[in-house]
C-alpha cells in the first residue's frame, strides 16, 4: 500500500519546486541517480519515448517519487512513535 500523501507534504513540495523548477529537476536528476537507479533510467527512458514533452515527464515523476518519499518516512516516525 502507498503512503498518504498529505497537504503539507505537497505544500511543502511545491513551495521547494516552483521557484526554480529547472534546477529542481536537474537536482532530483543527480538524486534518484544515486538512491534508485532503475527508477531514474524509467523515467528518462520513458520520457525520450514519448512525443511529449520529456521535461515535464521528468518532472512529474520525480515530483511523485519525493512526496512518496517524504510520506514514507512521515507514516514510518509516526509509527516509531506509537511503539515508543
Amino acid at each position: 500500500m502507498l503512503p498518504l500523501i498529505t497537504e503539507d507534504i505537497k505544500e511543502s513540495l511545491l513551495a521547494e519546486t516552483i521557484p526554480d523548477v529547472a534546477e529542481w529537476r536537474k537536482k532530483m536528476i543527480h538524486y534518484i541517480k544515486e538512491e534508485n537507479p532503475e527508477v531514474n533510467a524509467l523515467i528518462i527512458e520513458s520520457a525520450q519515448q514519448t512525443s511529449l514533452d520529456p521535461k515535464a515527464i521528468a518532472l512529474g515523476a520525480y515530483l511523485t517519487y519525493v512526496a512518496l518519499e517524504r510520506a514514507d518516512k512521515a507514516e514510518t516516525s509516526v509509527i516509531e512513535n506509537i511503539l515508543e
